[in-house]
C-alpha cells in the first residue's frame, strides 16, 4: 500500500534522476516525505492544557 501510494499520489512512477545513486536517492527523498506526512498526523495539533 505504501509503496503504491508512493507511486499514484507522488508521481513516483517514473525516476528522474539517472543512474542507480540518483534512482536510490530520489526513492529516499520521497519515502522520507511520506514518513513526515504520517507523524505529522500522529502528532497533536495543540498542545493539552495543563490543569492549575
Amino acid at each position: 500500500m505504501l509503496f503504491a501510494y508512493l507511486k499514484r499520489i507522488l508521481k513516483l512512477d517514473r525516476l528522474r534522476l539517472r543512474g542507480p545513486c540518483g534512482a536510490r536517492n530520489e526513492f529516499l527523498l520521497a519515502a522520507t516525505a511520506q514518513n513526515l506526512r504520517k507523524m505529522a498526523k500522529l502528532m497533536p495539533s495543540e498542545p493539552q492544557a495543563q490543569p492549575a
